[in-house]
């Protein structure tokens, strides 16, 4: 059956109600340390430069988002219903997974503890994504991380801006080329409704904050790896260049 629109448009707008009582279901869990309100405090002074609060739950949550979108990304390249869909998924596995690289070098280096779940609200989406089929299953993925991406988006440039951690910035750097890679090949789809995608970036459901925080490892627990599937190990997941100035009309 062809999706319409309008389909595409409250897709995610009626599945945030539903994300939202699917989240409340869930018990507490312990999160990653919690976190003071004063995200500018200093929690370690490194040979990198100072990290804060901010720097730390930053370099948590890029962590996080890779234990999502990865699996959803292998979804997407095995049941998407266009090349288009494919191609996202694609770009998905093998940015985060290069993005996890990234982070848990980092890590290692600054002494984080690093999620090997991602959020229970992050499980969620991967759980509603994955209950769809045919082209309902691509319009709810898109909306779902396009939505995400949106979000996080100028958190990356926040940090960017502010943080005194060069292994932060790096890791910010390279996040910020693969959100904006994986919001180009989603936009390419042709299933983004912009006024739907921009209200759900800007109000987002209210949730308890345990159901926004990856639940801590087991003591012991090996770090997770997030792998490139063979065959992908030179896709391109750059962001995507600016126009020539000749270009710009």
């Amino acid at each position: 059956m062809p999706i319409s629109r309008r389909m595409v448009g409250t897709v995610f707008v009626g599945g945030a109600l539903v994300l939202t009582l699917s989240a409340l279901a869930y018990p507490a869990m312990l999160g990653v340390e919690t976190t003071s309100a004063n995200q500018d405090r200093i929690i370690a002074n490194t040979q990198f430069g100072p990290l804060t609060e901010a720097d730390r739950d930053f370099v948590v949550k890029v962590r996080a988002a890779g234990l999502w979108e990865h699996p959803l990304g292998l979804m997407a390249m095995q049941r998407g219903t266009t090349p288009e869909m494919k191609e996202a998924g694609e770009h998905l596995v093998v940015g985060h997974a290069r993005l996890d690289l990234a982070c848990r070098k980092l890590a290692s280096q600054l002494n984080i503890t690093l999620p090997n779940q991602a959020s229970p609200q992050q499980q969620q989406f991967v759980a509603t994504v994955d209950s769809k089929t045919g082209k309902e299953f691509d319009a709810t993925g898109v909306a779902i991380m396009r939505v995400t991406h949106g979000q996080i988006f100028p958190a990356i440039a926040k940090i960017r801006g502010t943080t005194q951690n060069s292994l932060v910035r790096q890791l910010a750097d390279l996040a910020n080329d693969t959100v904006l890679d994986h919001m180009t090949v989603l936009e390419k789809t042709g299933m983004v409704n912009f006024d739907a995608n921009n209200f759900q970036q800007t109000t987002p459901p209210k949730l308890p904050k345990d159901q926004m925080t990856p639940p801590a490892p087991q003591p012991g627990a090996p770090v997770l790896t997030l792998a490139i599937p063979k065959g992908l190990e030179d896709l391109n997941t750059a962001s995507p260049s600016a126009l020539p100035s000749a270009d710009v009309k």
